[in-house]
């Protein structure tokens, strides 16, 4: 008689479960009726944000270019959303994971991180995300024998994960025509690949990135308000037709709007519906779209909730 073997699980199931979120209407939110708003719930991605999405390309590319081969350990900065990607594709494809996060980064995110078995390095919570990146450099060039450094800060693969997925989905999924999209730059990818599909579909669409202040700032998102930071090489400024300055204070009060509805967003998609609030007090109609980055829960240790 012939034992029955258990299944196991494909790792495919992870990589298969990224993209196609849904379209979520946040029009009621605002009061111009000839103005819709359309949030996409990225959230909805199995590691619970908008970065599994680059990730998951990054890291397959390299796989098929032969740059990243077994034995080798996958390693980058992160603020901690692309962290959980990187832990949950890595560990689901058989590597190991590193991950260097600024100390601030929230107890919650940390926690998935390790729960998939990544490891992680803390850098000065004071230097920011800068000094992570630039410690994660360190580590490349002391031992690049044992790493594959996807820089996603540099990686083309980050831009063209949203160029192709992200953007794509929204020209499908949003009725009318999109005339503003409100976002802001962590790595620049977002905007960078959303940004050069809309324009390409609509020359005419307006491009709005959101500038949090330098302190205590909106996690997830640069500044880029003072000449030591470090600029995204993959991030495209010519893309942006308006920045917006957004204040911690703003995006929390949004975040606390949003949950009001029974919908639960980290921070950085409290500050782009703060953008959305200033760009549409100066239209009489349109359709703007924006990202809902990633779930609230993994804010709760950072106050985002008291």
């Amino acid at each position: 008689m012939k034992t029955m073997q258990k299944k196991q699980p494909s790792t495919a199931v992870v990589l298969e479960l990224v993209g196609q979120t849904p379209l979520v209407d946040l029009s009621n939110l605002f009061s111009k009726d000839k103005v819709k708003v359309f949030g996409k719930a990225e959230w909805m991605n199995p590691g619970g944000s908008l970065k599994d999405r680059p990730v998951k390309k990054m890291i397959t590319e390299a796989i098929k270019s032969g740059e990243l081969t077994t034995g080798k350990t996958i390693l980058d900065s992160s603020s901690g959303n692309a962290g959980i990607a990187y832990a949950m594709i890595g560990c689901a494809l058989g590597y190991e994971v590193t991950i260097v996060l600024p100390g601030n980064a929230s107890a919650e995110r940390k926690q998935r991180i390790r729960a998939h078995g990544a490891k992680i390095i803390e850098t000065d919570p004071l230097e920011g995300y800068d000094e992570a990146l630039r410690h994660v450099h360190r580590l490349y060039n002391e031992n690049p024998e044992k790493y594959w450094l996807c820089n996603q800060y540099e990686n083309d693969n980050n831009w063209r994960a949203h160029y192709e997925g992200t953007a794509t989905e929204l020209i499908d999924q949003v009725p009318g025509k999109i005339t503003h999209y409100v976002g802001g730059v962590g790595t620049g990818g977002s905007l960078t690949g959303i940004g050069r599909k809309f324009k390409e579909e609509n020359p005419n669409v307006n491009i709005v990135s959101i500038r949090p202040e330098v302190w205590p700032g909106i996690e997830g998102l640069k500044p880029l308000g003072s000449s030591e930071d470090i600029v995204p090489k993959i991030f495209d400024e010519t893309l942006v037709d308006q920045w917006i300055d957004v204040t911690a204070d703003e995006a929390r009060s949004w975040c606390h709007k949003l949950s009001k509805t029974g919908i639960f967003t980290g921070q950085s998609s409290g500050a782009y519906l703060a953008g959305v609030s200033k760009v549409i007090q100066a239209l009489r109609e349109g359709v703007i779209v924006t990202l809902l980055n990633d779930f609230g829960d993994r804010y709760f240790s950072a106050g985002l909730w008291r």
